[in-house]
């Protein structure tokens, strides 16, 4: 077959393209927003067309795995490549069972098996994968988001690690490779070969690498990271099998740049919403849901259960299990740079600075909401502003931060929920997108499949004003 792109590719996506399509191992260091799962994809056709492969297999966190499936495979793969696609559910059952033998046994189409890294702690996960690639040894593996492989004594880096040695083609992808130190490579480059850095031994890259200082604790010793070298001779070789793209070095992204990060919910949280779902159903049955704002405040009463909590009948916040905080420890992960992130509720404002702090330190997360002292807010604004400053992160409610506020320091904005209103959507989209910003503006919503989350974010993005939507006829189907 002859290759053609299905989307036409930004030019910095069309060198690393040139560059890589055709290496048998190759990482994406692509920064969030500059597109490198396109890439991947376009690769995956080109390697299909001249034959080299019939299958793939892509590996990402539940937050991404199923965008893959559903959103990035039919949006980018040409229209005249056959191809079928399985996404990869725990519950082994029978249809599923014959679904993945299907595929396997398939002689006409690309076949694509889409897999959560969680799976890989699995035995069933992992006997699933090495089943499936030993049969279709023309195969491409790709680790998205690689650094949660970086632990090179985790199961999951250990079994992918070894699914890598069956696949003809590996690539990783992630926007931010060093997470928090250069260690963090070594892992995700072994995925693709230890001939790569030269190393067989985690320890023996470590040595070279590293600063290793001999320590004490009572009567036990240990070796600590002190400090790093020879990282020059480290990123020539990264340069021979690695790309690396920043948005401020794209010149033809356009301004404002969105993705959506889906947020599973957990058993609880789905309980919860059900409960609360049919109480409101119920209200409306009953005409009690008459007003706007009466619907408008079971919709977000819906949405605090998707972030992680609810509020008791007597005032009290109740704290629900959630994948919501761990899911935008993950998305910072992969950022450079200052970033904006944006809740509705007090609680959830406290406990993300929380968690920031405990990550990141405490001198790199302030927040700015209804309790921040007046006399604080230009220091706080100030601060961030300042390129120097140790403040990164800028955590806010959009109706107090989300007007009149300048915060061009940041070029990534992370909602971790949405309210309905439009004119605050808008607004706080504004403070990083304004005079004086000159690079481009990522913008990534945290999204509850099949919630009013998803209701909200659709509507927020085709301008609907939703207090404008939710009576009549149309009340029913923001609830259900």
């Amino acid at each position: 077959m002859q290759f053609t792109f299905k989307t036409q590719p930004y030019e910095h996506q069309q060198q690393v393209f040139d560059a890589s399509w055709d290496s048998r191992s190759w990482a994406l260091f692509l920064e969030m927003g500059t597109g490198k799962t396109k890439v991947t994809i376009d690769t995956v056709a080109k390697l299909y067309c001249d034959g080299e492969i019939d299958t793939a297999v892509v590996i990402a966190p539940k937050g991404v795995y199923g965008n893959w499936v559903h959103k990035e495979i039919p949006q980018h793969l040409p229209d005249d490549i056959p191809l079928k696609v399985v996404q990869w559910q725990p519950n082994l059952t029978q249809t599923f069972k014959g679904e993945l033998l299907q595929l396997a046994n398939d002689k006409e189409h690309l076949k694509i098996l889409v897999m959560n890294v969680e799976s890989f702690s699995t035995k069933k996960g992992v006997d699933v994968a090495k089943w499936f690639v030993k049969r279709n040894r023309n195969c491409l593996v790709a680790v998205d988001e690689s650094t949660s492989i970086k632990n090179r004594t985790a199961k999951r880096t250990k079994n992918i690690v070894a699914l890598g040695k069956e696949a003809k083609y590996k690539r990783i992808l992630t926007g931010s490779p060093i997470t928090k130190n250069p260690m963090d490579l070594y892992a995700q480059c072994a995925f693709l070969g230890t001939d790569l850095l030269g190393f067989d031994s985690y320890y023996a890259f470590q040595g070279r690498y590293a600063v290793i200082t001999q320590r004490k604790f009572g009567n036990r010793s240990f070796q600590d990271i002190t400090g790093y070298r020879n990282l020059d001779e480290l990123n020539v070789k990264l340069n021979d099998f690695s790309s690396r793209v920043l948005k401020e070095d794209c010149l033809d992204l356009p301004e404002k740049i969105y993705t959506q990060r889906n947020v599973a919910l957990t058993k609880e949280q789905e309980r919860a919403y059900k409960q609360m779902q049919d109480m409101a159903l119920a209200m409306l049955e009953k005409g009690e849901l008459a007003t706007t704002q009466s619907v408008l405040t079971q919709i977000m009463r819906l949405q605090e259960i998707c972030c992680g909590h609810l509020k008791t009948d007597d005032g009290e916040i109740q704290a629900l299990d959630s994948n919501r905080m761990s899911e935008l420890l993950d998305v910072i992960s992969e950022m450079d740079g200052k970033v904006i992130v944006w809740a509705s509720w007090v609680y959830d404002i406290e406990q993300i600075e929380k968690e920031l702090a405990k990550v990141y330190g405490p001198r790199s997360v302030r927040t700015f909401y209804g309790a921040t002292p007046a006399d604080e807010r230009d220091e706080i604004v100030a601060q961030f502003q300042d390129p120097d400053s140790d403040l990164r992160f800028f955590v806010a409610n959009p109706r107090t931060g989300g007007y009149g506020l300048t915060l061009t320091a940041a070029t990534n904005m992370i909602y971790y929920n949405n309210q309905y209103d439009l004119e605050i959507r808008l607004q706080s989209e504004d403070r990083a997108h304004r005079i004086g910003q000159t690079r481009h503006v990522l913008y990534v919503d945290l999204v509850s499949p099949d919630t009013v989350d998803e209701k909200i974010i659709k509507a927020l993005r085709d301008k609907i004003d939703i207090a404008q939507e939710v009576l009549g006829e149309e009340t029913k189907k923001w609830l259900i």
